[in-house]
């Protein structure tokens, strides 16, 4: 089933946008955004529930839905969603699969960061190949404000949080030019593979911190580079 909705997602965005690239972002933008409003809301319904409460998870799915945020205003602002078609579309497929992932993140949290793995995946390789096809164009344009903002010049405390298997401030992209930024984005959508595939181990629910939290983690969510990468490579 995961990897039906993951399909039927990735063949409407291919074949609708096969040639329209800023489009075609914005829309797979404004879907990747959702699965963490899901995740958002049924563990503040947990929280209200008085049945679990873990503020760390908050702590990191907000901020890769603030991330997810970022490459959507970047998308706009290179006019992907100029048309009213693209943004009609974006928001229809949006409302059905949040309530789809809200459903299936009740019913198996694995499964439903397990969509989200490979939602991932397939943005990083859009974006990778979108780099090796555009690479001299992107080069001569100038970065975007929200970008430097983003990732270079404003408060980074976000920006860390996302990213479980780094320790705050380790990675800082380079921001000169677009080609820059859609490496940076590109890099995040590995960032977020990463951290769904921890939020997948078995212990997590016990183990699991945000980047910036002091207490010491315990082996089980070290989340260090040499582990996520292994884990990749093992799917």
């Amino acid at each position: 089933m995961i990897r039906l909705l993951v399909g039927i997602l990735v063949f409407v965005i291919n074949t609708i946008y096969r040639d329209r690239p800023y489009p075609r972002f914005y829309v797979l933008e404004t879907v990747a955004r959702v699965p963490y409003f899901s995740y958002l809301s049924v563990l503040h319904l947990y929280e209200t529930l008085g049945l679990w409460r873990k503020a760390d998870w908050l702590k990191v799915h907000f901020a890769e839905s603030w991330n997810e945020l970022h490459h959507l205003l970047i998308m706009e602002e290179l006019g992907g969603a100029s048309f009213w078609g693209d943004r009609l579309l974006a928001r229809t497929t949006a409302l059905i699969y949040y309530w789809i992932i809200t459903a299936l993140y009740i019913v198996s949290p694995g499964a439903a960061y397990h969509f989200m793995e490979l939602v991932e995946k397939h943005a990083y390789n859009s974006y990778d190949k979108f780099l090796t096809s555009h690479e001299a164009e992107l080069k001569a344009q100038p970065a975007l404000e929200v970008a430097r903002l983003y990732y270079r010049d404003g408060d980074l405390y976000m920006f860390d949080e996302f990213q479980t298997a780094h320790t705050p401030a380790e990675r800082r992209p380079q921001i000169e030019n677009l080609y820059d930024v859609f490496v940076a984005i590109r890099d995040d959508e590995m960032e977020h593979v990463k951290t769904m595939i921890a939020c997948q181990l078995p212990d997590t629910k016990l183990a699991y911190l945000s980047p910036h939290n002091l207490e010491p983690q315990t082996a089980a969510f070290a989340n260090t580079e040499a582990n996520n990468t292994q884990a990749i490579t093992a799917r």
